[in-house]
């Protein structure tokens, strides 16, 4: 038995690579048209093209920072726009500048939560009235399992995902008013160009503590995302899914 959508106008953040891409050809792949925020306005046009290309379904790209709550704001009116409306809202965009904190520079707390956490807030306040006009929105939000176990040199990557966990809780609670869902997924080690950076031996620890022995994969994430926009996932709100091998039970 397929999933079916009720949603059909979706955005996606830092959704030009990685597990952002993933989620973006999983949800095109199911029928919705699909806006890509990125940093960078060629990456986000050109993941947009392939597919597009590959699932023949409308997927544009667009530059934006979600630091910058004017880019956010002006951002998803000009992607509801042309979509013809929005009624779900993917925020995946993330960095690192990891230190110890004793090393860590106010530049480096302030670039990570800016991201993150003003940058979920952003995006989840700029997609509201949408969202509530068209009632049984989705919201989903990235997080990771960092948020609960906590990362050495990671404090403030850690600390925003934390927020964004707290922010899904009461989101989900206001947004109920409209018949629209809040999710949060917390991914572990996946297998993307930032984690395949990691120094082997450090990778191999990591590897070593997931139950599962292997790196999830940017689709396996993407395949939750599709889950909790389905129809199947109507009376789920307010959840934290781990997707992370066992990595954190």
């Amino acid at each position: 038995m397929t999933m079916t959508f009720s949603v059909s106008r979706a955005i996606v953040t830092g959704g030009a690579r990685g597990i952002g891409a993933a989620i973006a050809e999983r949800l095109s792949s199911e029928g919705l048209a699909v806006a890509i925020f990125d940093l960078e306005a060629r990456a986000a046009e050109a993941t947009a093209r392939e597919i597009a290309g590959r699932t023949g379904n409308r997927v544009l790209g667009y530059a934006c920072d979600v630091s910058d709550r004017d880019q956010v704001n002006e951002s998803v009116k000009l992607a509801a726009q042309d979509l013809g409306g929005l009624d779900t809202m993917v925020t995946n965009a993330g960095i690192t500048r990891d230190a110890f904190l004793h090393k860590m520079t106010d530049e480096q707390w302030d670039q990570v939560i800016g991201v993150h956490l003003t940058g979920t807030f952003g995006c989840l306040r700029a997609s509201a009235p949408y969202l509530r006009e068209h009632g049984n929105g989705r919201v989903v939000c990235i997080s990771s399992v960092a948020a609960a176990t906590g990362n050495p040199g990671q404090l403030n990557y850690s600390a925003a995902k934390a927020g964004i966990v707290a922010m899904v809780k009461t989101a989900a609670r206001e947004f109920a008013r409209s018949k629209t869902t809040v999710n949060c997924i917390r991914p572990g080690f996946i297998d993307t160009e930032m984690t395949r950076a990691v120094p082997e031996d450090m990778r191999s620890a990591m590897l070593s503590m997931i139950p599962l022995g292997r790196p999830g994969q940017p689709e396996e994430i993407a395949a939750a995302v599709a889950f909790f926009c389905s129809d199947d996932a109507a009376y789920v709100t307010g959840a934290i899914l781990d997707v992370n091998g066992g990595f954190y039970m």
